[in-house]
């Protein structure tokens, strides 16, 4: 029970790691409000709020019901599967409005608000370091995450902390999309399982885990960091481990 006393908002938890997140918090103690387009959806038991983080005039107002927390985590996002050439305006409306302008819509809102030693936690990704092919908007989108995460903590510490998780290949549709892209999906899943150090693909619950940490007074002297979870993908050299 890390969280208990705390309030935390958390974009995006309908479903996937946002759910997870929110689950988790709720089970270590905390009081959490979650968001996301549309009703709510069945048996979440955090309070709802129907909000596009991209629309900065919701996000203040919401932001007003919300009054002061001490968590907030940057979940909510979007993916589409198309390079720079063929991303249109649209598109980059829809990616780059959730998973940029929505990152920092929300933490300039609730900044003013958040409660001494509080703790943002932003959900990065690998891509934002290393590029996955035909996700262009994907991406940058992370990368400005990234950027915007330590900006946060240089400027707004010793009164609040922010960190990045930066996910590996995580159980939700959104890797199913990814290998979709490949001519063969099955032989693609199965070169990247042989690039994991752990053989497996991450969960929901595998992020919370660190979400908790970064939410809790345990990690009170981590800032400004960006934290890979990726079950040791990124550590590896280009050759297939599952080859030798």
């Amino acid at each position: 029970m890390r969280l208990v006393g705390k309030k935390a908002f958390v974009t995006g938890g309908r479903q996937g790691i946002g759910r997870g997140i929110v689950d988790t918090f709720i089970a270590e103690g905390a009081e959490v409000v979650t968001c996301g387009r549309g009703a709510a959806p069945d048996g979440i038991q955090a309070g709802w709020l129907a909000l596009d983080v991209s629309d900065t005039d919701a996000v203040a107002n919401a932001a007003g019901k919300l009054g002061a927390v001490d968590i907030v985590v940057n979940n909510a996002g979007v993916q589409v599967e198309k390079t720079v050439v063929d991303s249109t305006d649209a598109d980059w409306n829809l990616v780059m409005g959730a998973n940029a302008k929505g990152v920092f819509n929300v933490c300039r809102a609730l900044i003013p608000q958040m409660r001494e030693g509080g703790s943002i936690i932003n959900i990065g990704s690998i891509s934002g370091s290393v590029a996955d092919p035909s996700m262009a908007l994907y991406n940058a989108s992370k990368a400005f995450v990234h950027g915007l995460t330590r900006s946060i903590a240089v400027d707004h510490g010793p009164g609040l902390r922010c960190n990045a998780i930066c996910p590996g290949w995580i159980e939700t549709g959104m890797l199913d999309a990814g290998f979709d892209l490949a001519d063969d999906p099955a032989a693609a899943k199965g070169d990247a399982l042989a690039r994991h150090a752990v053989r497996r693909f991450g969960t929901a619950a595998d992020i919370a885990s660190m979400a908790v940490w970064l939410a809790s007074d345990e990690a009170s002297f981590a800032t400004g960091q960006l934290f890979t979870v990726d079950g040791g993908m990124t550590a590896a050299s280009p050759l297939n481990p599952g080859l030798f």
